[in-house]
């Protein structure tokens, strides 16, 4: 708790949390992933491991899972608890570089792409770059999960995605929105959780 205040106070623009996530909001940031069909999932942010730990412990053994963080204090954390394990690919590096991260695992898409990143906070130029990217990295098939604790950037995720799902998640500190999302030109009408908007 207090190292990740810490690394927000450091740079809230990129951080964009005063406290890890819930274990409730990492339930619900994985309820769309089929771990029996998932050969690749991506994370972006993945901070103190919150939602690393969740995709871990249920994916396959042979489910390749990148997991890309940019901030220097939060990729040694995640080092510690990850290095090693099977399947699993820690990448201290920039979201808006996992097209080349696929590559470099042998894949040409990912099936999930799970995010903790800011979008409310992050640059527009910077939040354009990485959704452009993610746009690329999911195909026609895949799915891209990410939460915010406004609604401020719908709008804007809207540019690049259908959104198939809004959950609001009350167990977590602040409460936050959880949205499943797909590319904009292969998928039909939007849809949203009972009472999220």
């Amino acid at each position: 708790m207090w190292q990740f205040l810490r690394e927000y106070l450091s740079a809230p623009d990129t951080i964009g949390a005063i406290a890890p996530s819930s274990r409730h909001l990492a339930a619900s940031m994985t309820a769309s992933i089929d771990f029996d069909k998932a050969h690749c999932i991506v994370e972006y942010g993945a901070g103190t491991g919150v939602f690393t730990r969740e995709v871990a412990a249920k994916k396959r053994r042979d489910t390749t899972y990148i997991v890309i963080e940019q901030n220097d204090r939060f990729y040694e954390i995640l080092q510690k608890q990850f290095h090693g394990m099977p399947g699993v690919t820690l990448i201290h590096g920039d979201a808006g570089n996992v097209c080349d991260f696929l590559r470099e695992q042998g894949f040409r898409h990912a099936d999930y792409i799970i995010s903790g990143l800011p979008f409310t906070s992050l640059p527009r130029q910077v939040s354009h770059r990485i959704l452009s990217e993610t746009q690329k990295a999911i195909g026609i098939e895949g799915v891209f999960t990410t939460f915010q604790y406004t609604l401020l950037r719908k709008t804007f995720l809207e540019n690049y995605f259908n959104i198939q799902r809004i959950e609001r998640v009350w167990r977590n500190l602040p409460p936050a929105y959880v949205l499943d999302m797909k590319l904009k030109c292969c998928h039909g009408k939007q849809t949203s959780a009972e009472g999220a908007v």
